[in-house]
C-alpha cells in the first residue's frame, strides 16, 4: 500500500518537480459492459466538509472525484480500464491521499490568483479528445474509463493543470543565477558531474551477411539509413526510429555487438554478428569517460538551482495558507461481511 501512496501523490500534480497531464480518454474502454456503480466508500454526504485551504471549503464529492481521478491513473498506467468496483481496493489510501489533495488545492488557488486560463486551448483539447469517438455514448464511455464522471470533469481536470503549470514556471523564471555561482556549485558538486563512456549509435538487423554486405553497398551510394532502416531492419524497436539506438554505455550490449560500437570507426557503417543476426551499425558520437566540462554542465546547475529555489519559495507561499484537514471523515467504512 506504501506504493499506492507514492503513486497516488505523485499522480495528484501538485509538486513543483512535475505537473502530470490528465489522462484523456483516446480508447473505449475495453470492456464491453458498463462499469459496476458501487456505493460511496464513506455514508457522509457530498457536501460534507473535509478540508479548509484559506477561505475555501474541501467537499466531501470534490475530494472522491479526485480520489477517483487518481486511482483510474494508476490503474490506466497498467492496461487497466477504471471501473469503480476497484475503488475499494485503494480504501487505504485515502486518508492519505487528502494530505496532497489539500496541498494541490492550494497550489491551485495560489496560481489563479495570477493565472488565468487560455480557454481556447481548452476548448481544443476537449474538442480533440472527442474527436475520436463516433457518438456521445462511446465518449462517455472512454471518460469513464479513465475516471471522470463527465466531459466537465476532463475539462476542469484540463483548465487546473494549464494553470498551475503556467504558475510554477513563472516562479521559477524568477531566479536567475550568475556565472561565479554556478560555477562554484560546479567545483563543490564536481564528483557529480562525472559521466561513464558512453556511444550513440543506430543499426539495421537482417538475417544474413550477404544482406548486410548489400546494405553496406546502398548506404556508401548514398542511401538513406532511416528509410533502409524502417523497411528492412529486424528489429521492430529501432526500425520504427529509422534504426536509431539512442546512447547508451559501455557493456550495455552484447559483447560483438558492445566491441564494435566502442572500438570502430565513427560514421562509418560496419557489420557485426550476433546471435541475433547481422547487423548493420553506425557508431554516430562516442563521449570518453571523466567530468563533464562547466559549459555543458552549466544548465544543468542553473535548473537545479532555480527548481530548489521556486520550491522554497512555493512552500512558503503554501504555508501563508491556513490549511485545515478531516481525514477520519474521507476513510472508507468498514465492508461488510
Amino acid at each position: 500500500m506504501k506504493q499506492v501512496l507514492i503513486t497516488l501523490a505523485l499522480l495528484s500534480g501538485g509538486a513543483l518537480a512535475q505537473t502530470t497531464q490528465p489522462a484523456t480518454p483516446t480508447t473505449a474502454p475495453a470492456t464491453t459492459t458498463p462499469a459496476t456503480t458501487t456505493a460511496p466508500a464513506t455514508s457522509a454526504p457530498d457536501s460534507t466538509v473535509v478540508g479548509r485551504v484559506g477561505q475555501e471549503v474541501v467537499t466531501l464529492g470534490e475530494f472522491n472525484r479526485a480520489f477517483r481521478q487518481a486511482v483510474a491513473r494508476v490503474l490506466n498506467s497498467q492496461g487497466v480500464p477504471f471501473e469503480d468496483s476497484y475503488l475499494a481496493e485503494f480504501n487505504d489510501a485515502r486518508g492519505e491521499f487528502l494530505k496532497q489533495y489539500l496541498r494541490d488545492r492550494a497550489v491551485y488557488q495560489l496560481a489563479r490568483a495570477s493565472v488565468k486560463p487560455d480557454t481556447a486551448t481548452l476548448d481544443k483539447q476537449v474538442a480533440e479528445a472527442r474527436a475520436d469517438f463516433k457518438d456521445d455514448a462511446e465518449f462517455a464511455e472512454a471518460l469513464a474509463g479513465t475516471g471522470y464522471g463527465s466531459e466537465a470533469d476532463l475539462r476542469a481536470d484540463l483548465e487546473r493543470q494549464q494553470v498551475v503549470g503556467a504558475y510554477l514556471k513563472s516562479i521559477q523564471d524568477r531566479f536567475k543565477f550568475g556565472d561565479a555561482v554556478v560555477a562554484g556549485n560546479y567545483n563543490l558538486n564536481r564528483k557529480a558531474f562525472t559521466r561513464e563512456r558512453e556511444a550513440c549509435a543506430r543499426h539495421i538487423l537482417v538475417k544474413s551477411q550477404a544482406e548486410a554486405q548489400t546494405i553496406v553497398k546502398d548506404l556508401q551510394a548514398g542511401g538513406d539509413f532511416a528509410k533502409i532502416a524502417a523497411s528492412k531492419s529486424q528489429d521492430p524497436g529501432s526500425a520504427a526510429q529509422g534504426g536509431d539506438l539512442g546512447c547508451f554505455g559501455e557493456g550495455e550490449m552484447v559483447a560483438t555487438f558492445d566491441k564494435a560500437t566502442f572500438t570502430g570507426p565513427l560514421n562509418t557503417p560496419q557489420i557485426v554478428q550476433s546471435e541475433f543476426g547481422w547487423h548493420v551499425l553506425q557508431v554516430t558520437k562516442r563521449t570518453e569517460a571523466g567530468t563533464i566540462p562547466l559549459a555543458e554542465a552549466a544548465p544543468l546547475i542553473r535548473e537545479q538551482l532555480s527548481r530548489e529555489a521556486a520550491q522554497k519559495y512555493l512552500n512558503a507561499q503554501v504555508g501563508k495558507l491556513k490549511t485545515e484537514s478531516f481525514p477520519d471523515l474521507v476513510k472508507a467504512a468498514p465492508a461488510t461481511k
